[in-house]
């Protein structure tokens, strides 16, 4: 006989364990990412969500079709805390994201693939922000462009592991002036 209190952690369970599943679903590896954009090309957006000051200094793929920050660095608001220029949210995204569906030809149905320097930043929130803005398949890099840091070792917090840079896919230190951010 099942109790309650049994139901209940049941499906308490249940949803923890679905929830997680669904999350794990929106996430993409910069190899799985790679061979979609190779496989459905204009069927897709690829959206590079860094600033572009910071694409500046760590590289640019032009696989991306567009640069449209997630957040922006004000470079006004020092945070003396973190040691760090604070990076509200760019208020514009969902209706830049919108217009840039529209000119590729899209619908909100598309696939959007979005990236980060990390891929938990702002690679995965603007993921959630667009499939809570109805589009429904988007999909974030993980571990973005840069990748991780090294554990341990003489490299160690060198971001050197995974990402789009140290999975041997096509990026430079130059960026596209098409395709890169301009205010």
């Amino acid at each position: 006989m099942i109790t309650t209190k049994r139901l209940f952690i049941i499906i308490s369970l249940f949803f923890a364990l679905t929830s997680i599943t669904a999350e794990e679903t929106w996430h993409l590896t910069a190899r799985e990412a790679f061979e979609k954009i190779q496989e459905q090309g204009d069927a897709i957006l690829f959206l590079d969500v860094r600033d572009p000051v910071e694409i500046k200094f760590i590289g640019f793929t032009d696989m991306v079709d567009l640069n449209i920050p997630f957040r922006l660095v004000k470079r006004e608001a020092w945070i003396p805390e973190s040691g760090s220029f604070a990076m509200p949210l760019n208020p514009d995204f969902i209706n830049q994201v919108k217009r840039a569906v529209k000119e590729k030809g899209l619908d909100d149905t598309a696939t959007i693939i979005t990236m980060c320097r990390s891929g938990s930043a702002r690679g995965k929130p603007s993921a959630k922000l667009l499939r809570e803005n109805g589009f429904p398949n988007s999909y974030y890099v993980l571990h973005g462009f840069q990748g991780d840091p090294l554990p341990e070792g003489n490299l160690k917090q060198f971001r050197l592991l995974n990402g789009w840079q140290n999975s041997g896919l096509p990026w430079s230190l130059s960026a596209n002036p098409d395709k890169i951010y301009k205010p």
